[in-house]
């Protein structure tokens, strides 16, 4: 069982009027902004993310024009609980956090429901790699609990027929997670790589799939996230989509 809450939460500002729950264990980067902005979500959403840490995707959407729903299912209480504060501070009532694990989902799980589902996966696979010695970062980054197949599985069965996986992970995991989807009756329908400036190779891609679909995969142009001024303007209108919007 993880350890209860204590005096290392602390809040960073998404926008204006949104804050985030925060800790050592559960925090978020820059891969959970570029695949919100990938995943192209819209109001009339009904969506879940899996794995959702301390909610950072469910959130940011809460910046610009929310699904109307959003399932945020985690196993680890602490995250949830993370979750759940920042739910009340903000006082939103779209997100819906769960604690469960997602190879076996929730009672009452809304299966054949949502139209879009996000998951920012762990991306190294078991034994792979340095593991970190906190366990909530084993969770986050190595496929102890739950590996890609488990997590396109899952999304199976939530999504309707057409509705959408949207993922991210390593390049060296593409062939995996294709092969992943695929088993899951879930098209790769757009892939795009992400560098972090046109002089390095990509170190994430971001990938959305659609139940029952038909095969063919577009290769959108590679993003860059740095340039010799900062930031480049895609990633800054990412990083301020609805920073200064209230919610709607």
């Amino acid at each position: 069982m993880e350890k209860e809450a204590n005096d290392n939460f602390r809040f960073e500002k998404l926008s204006d009027s949104l804050s985030i729950c925060v800790s050592h264990e559960h925090g978020f980067g820059t891969d959970a902004f570029l695949l919100t902005d990938f995943s192209e979500y819209k109001r009339r959403d009904k969506a879940c993310d899996l794995g959702t840490g301390c909610g950072i995707i469910p959130l940011i959407m809460q910046r610009y024009a929310p699904p109307q729903i959003i399932y945020a299912v985690d196993i680890q209480p602490q995250a949830i609980k993370q979750l759940e504060i920042s739910i009340k501070k903000n006082n939103i009532d779209s997100i819906k956090p769960i604690c469960a694990d997602l190879k076996e989902l929730w009672q009452g799980a809304p299966l054949g429901e949502l139209s879009l589902v996000t998951c920012n996966p762990p991306y190294k696979a078991a034994m792979a790699g340095i593991e970190s010695e906190l366990d909530a970062h084993k969770i986050a980054r190595h496929e102890i609990l739950c590996n890609i197949n488990d997590v396109c599985f899952a999304a199976s069965k939530l999504l309707k027929y057409g509705g959408r996986l949207c993922l991210c992970n390593r390049p060296e995991r593409l062939s995996d997670v294709i092969f992943a989807m695929k088993q899951n009756n879930i098209e790769p329908k757009r892939l795009r790589f992400v560098s972090k400036n046109p002089e390095t190779p990509p170190w994430l891609f971001l990938i959305e799939g659609k139940k029952n679909s038909k095969p063919f995969m577009q290769v959108l142009p590679q993003m860059y996230v740095w340039n010799e001024n900062g930031y480049t303007l895609e990633m800054e209108k990412i990083y301020s989509k609805g920073l200064h919007e209230e919610k709607k």
